[in-house]
């Protein structure tokens, strides 16, 4: 049995879209890869909005199963995924690295955290395959 890859969703203050990717990630991948958010600082709580649209279209409570990180917080990663905050990353050692370049929802209506939240499933999906179809060289 091999073991699974480590993921890690990098956001700046790990408040919505890598907490999405995070939760999105556990349903859909748990049998491919474990997945992690963190961010470079943190907020007190998760993003209310990110936390409900998440809830209304997976049944999933972040802010019952999750709480903001920062980057020491989570185990080594073997694939970093940062969500296009338009800041400059820090270095984290990985394997494999990109930046989905998402827009951040925060302060806008409801229908722009679904909208993320699809697009992060989206992305999720084809992680999976990626990983799965050894597109993305872990070893």
């Amino acid at each position: 049995m091999s073991i699974k890859p480590k993921v890690a969703f990098v956001c700046t203050h790990n408040s919505c879209r890598s907490q999405m990717a995070e939760a999105i990630s556990k349903l859909y991948a748990a049998d491919v890869y474990e997945a992690y958010s963190a961010g470079t600082e943190i907020k007190t709580q998760i993003n209310p909005d990110a936390v409900s649209a998440i809830k209304l279209l997976y049944g999933v409570d972040m802010a019952q199963n999750q709480h903001p990180k920062v980057l020491a917080q989570i185990p080594p990663a073997d694939v970093v995924i940062t969500m296009g905050c338009g800041v400059q990353c820090p270095f984290l050692p990985c394997r494999y690295r990109e930046d989905w370049g998402l827009v951040d929802p925060t302060g806008k209506p409801e229908d722009e955290f679904i909208k993320a939240a699809k697009i992060i499933e989206t992305k999720v999906k084809d992680l999976i395959r990626r990983i799965q179809e050894s597109e993305i060289q872990l070893n």
